[in-house]
């Protein structure tokens, strides 16, 4: 199943149209036409089944003739990550995040952050590609950046963990996190987070973690906490 997304439709919805772009890909690209069956999510959830009734590559429009909603997720895992200094990193994680099951974004600036710029467009759509591509209903919601101590003052949903690299007394993250929980992870740059940043962390309740015996980078930590929550979770 090719999974299209749109986020202006319910479950009211009788017909809409694709944006021109869109709209292209699907009749030129994919050679779909009028009659055509197209199954569409507007991210909440919701599966509609549609049919093609002008068949146009700068207009091509749609009945919904069907829908369904997909469970709500019995946990919330939200994942803040600071930007890499290469962006294409960062877009693998956005992607691969997606594709495991990620409810979540906040890219946060840290002290050690050798990019503090960041431009959130292209990431909204690699992770609206990376959930039609994996088939999820689900579009994990990606913030804005925010500084690392702002982030901490935030009222953040359920356990509370920083995963660093520091020599210190840190917990196992399979010991710590049980299934149908909300979770909220902090991973830190290149440069790990600043000895200032991992105390008030612990002083806003945020529980040391470690992701194992060996040194992550910051993508590759993030995708590893990613998986290893989703499958205590299954």
């Amino acid at each position: 199943m090719q999974l299209f997304y749109n986020p202006n439709i319910n479950e009211t919805t009788d017909s809409f149209t694709f944006d021109k772009e869109e709209s292209k890909h699907i009749i030129k690209v994919l050679r779909k036409q009028g009659g055509d069956i197209l199954f569409v999510t507007n991210g909440l959830g919701f599966l509609f089944k549609t049919e093609i009734v002008v068949g146009s590559d700068s207009k091509c429009t749609v009945k919904i003739i069907g829908f369904e909603k997909a469970p709500t997720p019995k946990y919330h895992l939200h994942l803040a990550v600071a930007p890499t200094k290469m962006n294409d990193r960062y877009e693998w994680f956005l992607e691969k995040a997606t594709e495991i099951g990620i409810s979540e974004i906040t890219p946060i600036i840290c002290d050690h952050s050798e990019r503090k710029l960041v431009k959130t467009d292209r990431f909204e759509k690699i992770v609206q590609s990376a959930m039609k591509q994996s088939l999820h209903y689900y579009l994990p919601r990606l913030n804005e950046p925010i500084s690392f101590k702002d982030f901490i003052k935030q009222k953040n949903e359920g356990l509370l963990l920083i995963a660093h690299c520091e020599e210190s007394d840190k917990k196992s993250l399979k010991s710590v996190v049980k299934p149908n929980e909300n979770v909220t992870l902090l991973i830190g740059p290149e440069g790990d987070f600043s000895n200032k940043e991992i105390t008030l962390a612990m002083d806003n309740n945020y529980t040391p973690v470690t992701l194992g015996s060996t040194r992550l980078r910051t993508e590759t930590a993030a995708i590893v906490a990613c998986h290893s929550i989703v499958f205590i979770n299954e």
